[in-house]
């Protein structure tokens, strides 16, 4: 999801080795707190609505080897109970040319992670324009920020931000306001599907009875939402997929503002979080919750920027508010949110590959949302440009599946995901009928 800036120079690797120090009086020490106390604060968080810890970051000691100057951190070894962490400065147009470390305190064992990247980025947003604007509370008051990075229960934290560096114009210069933000996303609500579920039956019988209802609820909403389509295109639709609803994975819904609607959706952009691969498919609906109250809180967006979501084991979850089988404004692939929907898979696929349910469920999903509006997963759109890499205006032929870093400059939705965007196309025409 999160773009690294081509004209970042590589930091040399004694740097980002080397220790970091913070000056004298920079950062809070404090004595370790014992093992079960650590838990119990942990264990009485997570029952809890959650909380964003705001720490600023300071400057570091140079001492060490290895060029050190204009880098920030701070090292906190006792804080309130987190499972995301995230870095974020004040102008949201200002890029980070900067690799960003952190490393995390485990609740649980009180030993420390190993150090852990953050990604860098300057392209996820919404889409520039007073419309655009006036939905997600004015460019004034939203914030840049890296990637959140899932780390697990955790009660400290050190992180460092070390400026990229040229021969010839020494170390980039970093954006004002930079700052940790620690996310505890809270308990949440129950883990549903957020509605009820069909009599239980069993093998082929439950299987037909899924179908079915499946096929009637995509009928239903390809009727009520592109009743103009021409007759040849209605039944290409794919059956509509399971959706853990907002109510499901536990959305608090006085954190979002409102939102807006588009004319349609003509293109689905595919990307990865880069929050990390170490969480479990029953954590998921807890860093979704981690990922809403970054983009509402750390960086003042109206909701989630995604339309949907998927975990590695293949559950699809509901994003943005506003009706999954709905046009809805997201903020996800800046310059080409409008007429389009946003799709995050849960992790890291730059040298991870997803799990064949994680592609699976993209393929159902796109193949059932896709088809509302009349569209071939194996075709192409053209889309005119609000902004970003292409500037506003240029009209761009894409995908209709397409990558992140097809509409903005960026490795997101990874290497190992973007290479599998091709057989995705191919399986969501195969769930719309048309192979």
């Amino acid at each position: 999801m999160y773009a690294l800036s081509s004209s970042v120079i590589a930091i040399s690797a004694a740097a980002l080795l080397a220790p970091l120090t913070p000056v004298a009086g920079a950062a809070a020490s404090a004595a370790a707190i014992p093992q079960a106390e650590r838990a119990t604060r942990a264990e009485r968080a997570a029952q809890a609505g959650g909380r964003t810890q705001s720490l600023p970051l300071a400057p570091l000691d140079s001492s060490s080897r290895g060029p050190r100057a204009g880098a920030v951190g701070l090292s906190r070894p006792d804080v309130e109970p987190f499972t995301m962490v995230g870095v974020v400065w004040q102008d949201p147009e200002a890029e980070l040319h900067a690799r960003v470390q952190v490393r995390a305190r485990s609740a649980g064992t009180g030993q420390w992670s190993g150090w852990q990247s953050l990604d860098a980025h300057g392209a996820d947003a919404p889409d520039p324009g007073p419309g655009a604007g006036a939905a997600e509370g004015g460019p004034a008051a939203r914030r840049g920020g890296t990637a959140p990075l899932w780390v697990g229960g955790s009660t400290g934290v050190d992180v460092r931000v070390v400026p990229a560096e040229s021969r010839s114009a020494g170390p980039a210069a970093l954006p004002r306001g930079l700052r940790a933000e620690l996310i505890d996303p809270g308990g949440g609500a129950a883990q549903g599907s957020g509605r009820a579920s069909p009599a239980r039956t069993s093998g082929a019988a439950a299987t037909g009875v899924l179908a079915a209802q499946s096929k009637a609820r995509s009928e239903a909403d390809a009727a009520r939402l592109a009743p103009a389509l021409p007759a040849a295109d209605r039944p290409f639709v794919g059956p509509r997929p399971k959706i853990v609803t907002r109510k499901g994975w536990g959305a608090d819904e006085s954190a979002r503002q409102g939102y807006k609607y588009t004319k349609t959706v003509n293109i689905a952009f595919v990307h990865h979080s880069a929050t990390g691969n170490n969480y479990r498919c029953s954590e998921a609906p807890s860093l979704i919750r981690g990922i809403y109250r970054y983009h509402t809180g750390s960086l003042a967006w109206a909701d989630i920027g995604y339309n949907f979501l998927v975990d590695k084991c293949g559950r699809v979850y509901e994003g943005r508010a506003g009706g999954v089988a709905r046009a809805v404004l997201g903020a996800h692939t800046y310059g080409f949110n409008h007429n389009s929907m946003g799709i995050a898979v849960l992790g890291d696929y730059g040298s991870t590959a997803p799990s064949a349910a994680a592609v699976n469920a993209v393929s159902r999903l796109t193949a059932w949302k896709l088809g509302l509006f009349g569209k071939n997963p194996e075709s192409k759109q053209t889309k005119v440009a609000r902004g970003g890499q292409y500037g506003s205006g240029t009209r761009v032929r894409l995908n209709v599946i397409s990558g992140h870093r097809d509409g903005f400059a960026t490795e997101c939705p990874g290497a190992r995901l973007y290479d599998r965007l091709g057989a995705a196309r191919a399986s969501s025409a195969s769930y719309q009928g048309r192979r």
